[in-house]
């Protein structure tokens, strides 16, 4: 199988090979990870292997069906989604049930892609539990989530849990990919990205620098009204957004707890909050913000975990 643009992940490519050379491509495909982890890529090549009409190594990225799915113009890709909805409506995963039944346009398969799983409510997960259990033979899932659904939708889908890039494999991707920026900033990036490719780029993308809430946060350690002035904001934020600040925050406290230790950082204020702050309010402050990356991965909301935040954090 070709997987383009797709990194790392070894074991999920030989997992997926060995499923094609056998015949036993799945119906329901949760693919789990979080956001710039590849998981709209990894999906994108699966679902164009399964349309593609040539010969030899699929996808081809060459035939007509191919093209179609990349270009998300293919008849018998249906993605279900609301961007503007925080929550998928359970009507659009009942009409793309129904629509299950009509056969496909052009194709051997019709792929119902829902590009935001995580965002369906118990109610919209059980209403498509009834199209996965029983599908007719075309009829193929893909669920792309930043966690676990519920177990009864779970257990009808072949699991693809992502995992971070090597730092060297990230790294080379970097220069690749953004060959503007200095080895520095990549660094940097690979470091705040926790391994993730996506994530990586859009840090390079701002120009590899400080976000306002980090610069401002510089000043805010120690006085919790200026805390809260930065954290309340935030309580609006989307999870992705919010996942973005805490990274940068971790890092920056790391950063700080090495100049405390008499090392030098390429954040100047990193040697600010080192000389502002103990070591022991630091070492607090970076389990503090671990944790609240966990809970945030746990489906704790933005308003919750900034108001945690508010009380964690030292001041």
């Amino acid at each position: 199988m070709n997987f383009g643009d797709f990194l790392g992940n070894d074991g999920i490519k030989q997992r997926l090979n060995e499923a094609e050379r056998a015949g036993r491509l799945s119906h329901a495909w949760l693919l789990i990870g979080p956001e710039g982890s590849g998981r709209h890529t990894l999906a994108r090549q699966l679902i164009a292997a399964m349309q593609c009409t040539a010969d030899g190594e699929r996808p081809c990225m060459r035939c007509t069906a191919c093209k179609k799915v990349l270009s998300d113009m293919h008849p018998d890709v249906i993605t279900v989604d609301a961007p503007d909805k925080k929550t998928i409506p359970v009507k659009l995963v009942r009409d793309a049930c129904a629509d299950l039944f009509v056969r496909p346009n052009e194709s051997a398969r019709k792929i119902y892609l829902f590009p935001r799983a995580h965002d369906l409510n118990a109610q919209g997960q059980n209403a498509l539990l009834k199209c996965i259990e029983e599908p007719p033979p075309y009829g193929t899932f893909f669920l792309l989530s930043e966690q676990p659904l519920l177990p009864t939708v779970q257990s009808r889908c072949v699991e693809l849990r992502l995992c971070p890039l090597p730092e060297a494999t990230l790294l080379r991707a970097l220069g690749q990919r953004a060959p503007s920026s200095t080895d520095a900033q990549r660094r940097t990036a690979a470091a705040q990205s926790e391994g993730y490719l996506g994530r990586a780029l859009r840090l390079l993308e701002a120009g590899g620098g400080l976000l306002p809430q980090t610069e401002a946060l510089v000043g805010a350690l120690g006085s919790k009204v200026q805390l809260l002035s930065v954290l309340i904001p935030m309580e609006r934020m989307t999870r992705e957004a919010l996942r973005a600040v805490l990274l940068q925050w971790r890092e920056l406290v790391a950063q700080a707890l090495l100049c405390r230790a008499g090392a030098t950082s390429g954040y100047p204020q990193a040697q600010t909050l080192a000389a502002r702050c103990t070591a022991a309010s630091l070492l607090a402050d970076a389990d503090a913000l671990a944790d609240a990356l966990s809970m945030l991965d746990g489906n704790v909301g933005p308003a919750h975990l900034c108001g945690w935040l508010a009380v964690k954090l030292s001041a």
